[in-house]
């Protein structure tokens, strides 16, 4: 790497509709708050418009809107706290410089204790020391008016548009169980856990501008991107279980336990008479939804006791199954495991007739194989 290499940045470059749109927005956005800033009132020359910290905060907003920096306690929080800072030091420091460099490193301490970090505050507090008479003569009510009426209204039209264009704004992480909770996955890829991500984020002490659950969800799908440049053209009908066995949504919950036993299978897919896919009937449905009588207790998990057992399997089936067609790449069926949850996936033709069901032993069956074929090639 040359020394000129290592002042660029390590950006990964986003596509053309992008930066169309992030670029539209912050001039939607900044538009908008001077718009609504005037009608309120007036292009008088002594009020402010638009304060100028508030441009950076548009780039946060809609070209970063999943960062940490940009969340809406980060902007309110980090834009206000500063503010005070700033007129704090203006007020009680005559020495501008030791009250403008005051005021910044003040303001940043105070947002990294109220987890509100926004790079832009820092120009908020600057701008209260030297923004001059028409800022200093304000005192504090400068934190009400431009900050916090312009943060607002810039935050407002920032969720709008974020949202109309597809953002999720407020950001929620992608994985949305948290680090500790019962619901986290144990393992996001490789064995590594978010928990264990927020650690080594810990170890450098530094802030890291990205929501660790969305790192984890980073690794997850380069894993994936990885397997699916390794596994080629593996597809769901060439890793799929072509003899399936199958159940009518009529038929009793008796017959259907007996079924599940007899062949050793913890799920079947529901079809109706064209053969096409209603739902799916997993041991799970049996033993949470279905009814084992008042006096049955604990007969449902004794091996041969389904007497008790009462209903239809169309009473207790999960009808919002996952399908997949039969060209779907390995990859991407692990991926809809992956995210969905679920450890049977039936395969539909075309026309959406069953074809197939691929079941985490297949896909464990197709990993071994590929990692084999990996192993032999490279030795």
């Amino acid at each position: 790497m040359s020394r000129l290499a290592r002042f660029l940045p390590n950006l990964v470059p986003v596509s053309h509709r992008e930066r169309l749109r992030a670029s539209i927005g912050a001039f939607i956005g900044l538009l908008a708050t001077a718009a609504l800033t005037t009608l309120a009132l007036g292009n008088g020359p002594d009020w402010p418009l638009l304060m100028a910290p508030i441009g950076a905060s548009a780039v946060l907003l809609f070209a970063v809107p999943a960062s940490p920096l940009a969340q809406p306690w980060s902007i309110l929080g980090g834009n206000c706290l500063a503010a005070i800072v700033g007129v704090t030091c203006a007020q009680w420091i005559g020495d501008v410089p030791l009250a403008a460099a005051l005021a910044v490193s003040v303001s940043i301490g105070l947002m990294l204790t109220f987890k509100c970090l926004h790079p832009p505050s820092g120009a908020v507090a600057l701008t209260a020391v030297i923004g001059g008479p028409a800022i200093t003569d304000l005192g504090y009510v400068f934190v009400a008016w431009p900050v916090a009426v312009n943060s607002l209204l810039l935050l407002a039209i920032a969720v709008a548009f974020n949202r109309l264009t597809g953002k999720d704004y407020p950001h929620r992480p992608a994985v949305t169980a948290r680090a500790g909770s019962e619901t986290a996955p144990q393992a996001l890829s490789l064995g590594v856990t978010v928990s264990d991500l927020e650690k080594a984020i810990a170890q450098r002490d530094e802030v890291v501008s990205v929501d660790p659950v969305d790192l984890g969800d980073v690794l997850q799908r380069a894993e994936i991107i990885a397997f699916a440049r390794r596994s080629g053209d593996i597809t769901a009908a060439a890793i799929m279980t072509r003899a399936v066995t199958t159940i009518a949504p009529g038929t009793s919950l008796r017959v259907a336990l007996r079924l599940l036993r007899r062949e050793g299978i913890k799920a079947l897919p529901v079809i109706d008479d064209a053969r096409r896919v209603v739902g799916i009937l997993t041991q799970t449905d049996l033993l949470d939804k279905a009814d084992w009588g008042p006096s049955a207790s604990a007969s449902r998990f004794l091996p041969r006791a389904d007497r008790p057992l009462r209903g239809r399997v169309r009473d207790v089936m999960t009808p919002l199954v996952s399908t997949i067609p039969a060209a779907m790449p390995l990859a991407m069926v692990i991926q809809l495991m992956l995210r969905s949850g679920h450890h049977h996936l039936p395969v539909v033709t075309d026309n959406g007739t069953l074809a197939g069901i691929v079941t985490q032993t297949d896909v464990v069956s197709a990993l071994f194989h590929a990692n084999a074929v990996d192993i032999a090639e490279a030795s």
